[in-house]
């Protein structure tokens, strides 16, 4: 029972392609004989030449009306969510952990705002640590074999 999708949401994960990004769409697939559902990974390149989404990103995929090369054949329609800030898909909502931020806000203004606390307002937006601790732009490579050295980009 295939059926051909027009768009698709997934994930971008790491990718060693230059011009295309690889993405992975989970489904949910039935097994007839226990009557449950179990997952189950499909994996696209997407022509994406400007590299705009990033390891991590929730993105929306259409297919190519004719395919780009053997292997690609979506490309990106949007960026749905970024990697960091986690948005409600309801309400368009910011979220932290399992309260939307108005109401740590409200809370933080009725009951005063510990010293310590994190202020969403003032930060920066993701990619700031870019080279010191955020290395998701770094080019990947396969690793092939186990030399003993240390291979922080490999896939």
């Amino acid at each position: 029972m295939a059926s051909r999708t027009f768009m698709l949401l997934g994930q971008v994960i790491p990718c060693v392609k230059q011009t295309a990004s690889k993405i992975r769409v989970r489904r949910m697939e039935l097994d007839t004989n226990l009557n449950m559902y179990f997952k189950k990974d499909e994996f696209y390149f997407v022509h994406d030449p400007s590299k705009k989404c990033k390891t991590g990103d929730i993105v929306l995929i259409r297919e190519l009306p004719q395919k780009l090369t053997r292997l690609i054949t979506h490309s990106i329609e949007e960026i749905v969510y970024p990697l960091g800030d986690v948005t409600d898909p309801i309400t368009g909502k910011k979220v932290t952990v399992g309260k939307y931020r108005e109401d740590i806000e409200e809370t933080n203004r009725l009951f005063g705002k510990s010293s310590g606390a994190f202020d969403y307002e003032k930060a920066p937006p993701r990619g700031r640590l870019e080279g010191s601790q955020d290395f998701s732009h770094q080019e990947t490579y396969i690793k092939y074999h186990e030399d003993g050295k240390d291979q922080p980009f490999a896939v």
